[in-house]
């Protein structure tokens, strides 16, 4: 397994993909044929749900489904894994954020984090984001992690582990391309005049996003590629890369 990095997060946190609760839950999801299947069949799209959530204000049960539209909140020591379209969501313990309706009921046009933390695989398309209090995500196909640490300010964390994103945060504006964790700051306050600023992995494995992956019937770049990088938060494959981190270019 590989290494990772946590700031205010624990182990459990960031491992829920190695209990056997989750495991079996995963392997019938896709066995039964995933989200097409689920939906034609009006099952459920939540594939394990562990504490207490409420949807819309309404505690959750996992015969239930979650929609584009809908604002979830999880409670402490509670996690949630679900599919809308050919995306799939994990989020983390108290946490608040809304899944805003695209142009079908199965389409997620924007993710809306207030509190928390949420781990997420993103088929391709246009016209998606990735919203926080300090930053906005363009997504097009890509996996990423966000978190919102409220121990700082509510400064907003992001990491795009791979793929293409449009990345902004008051003036600045860049382009992240990533085959390996390129990680961000969405600064409450300008840092040295940026707003968008470098950062580290922190609080996420590439485990996670590879089961996620898989219940979309996606691969990571990294599983692509048949390598990994130094996961250092530059987002690239070679230890040395021969260009800087995005935001650093934003920094005169």
């Amino acid at each position: 397994m590989t290494q990772h990095t946590l700031d205010g997060r624990s182990d459990s946190e960031v491992l829920w993909f190695q209990r056997r609760g989750f495991l079996q839950a995963a392997a019938a999801w896709t066995s039964m044929g995933g989200f097409a299947a689920a939906h034609a069949q009006s099952r459920s799209n939540v594939v394990e749900l562990v504490g207490d959530a409420t949807v819309n204000g309404r505690r959750l049960l996992t015969q239930q489904g979650v929609q584009s539209g809908d604002e979830i909140v999880t409670g402490p020591d509670s996690r949630l894994v679900f599919v809308i379209g050919n995306s799939a969501f994990h989020v983390r313990q108290n946490s608040r954020m809304t899944v805003e309706r695209g142009a079908s009921l199965n389409a997620v046009s924007l993710l809306r984090l207030v509190t928390g933390a949420v781990v997420s695989v993103w088929g391709k398309g246009s016209n998606r984001q990735i919203v926080t209090p300090t930053m906005t995500a363009g997504i097009r196909g890509t996996g990423v992690y966000t978190e919102i640490f409220e121990n700082q300010g509510g400064r907003s964390y992001f990491c795009n582990c791979y793929g293409t994103v449009d990345m902004s945060s008051g003036r600045d504006k860049t382009v992240s391309r990533a085959n390996y964790h390129q990680a961000f700051w969405g600064e409450v306050q300008p840092k040295d005049g940026r707003s968008l600023t470098p950062a580290k992995a922190l609080n996420h494995t590439d485990e996670e996003l590879e089961f996620l992956a898989q219940l979309v019937d996606q691969r990571t770049a990294w599983q692509v590629l048949g390598r990994k990088g130094v996961k250092d938060g530059k987002g690239y494959m070679d230890e040395k890369p021969d260009q800087p981190h995005p935001a650093e270019k934003l920094i005169s």
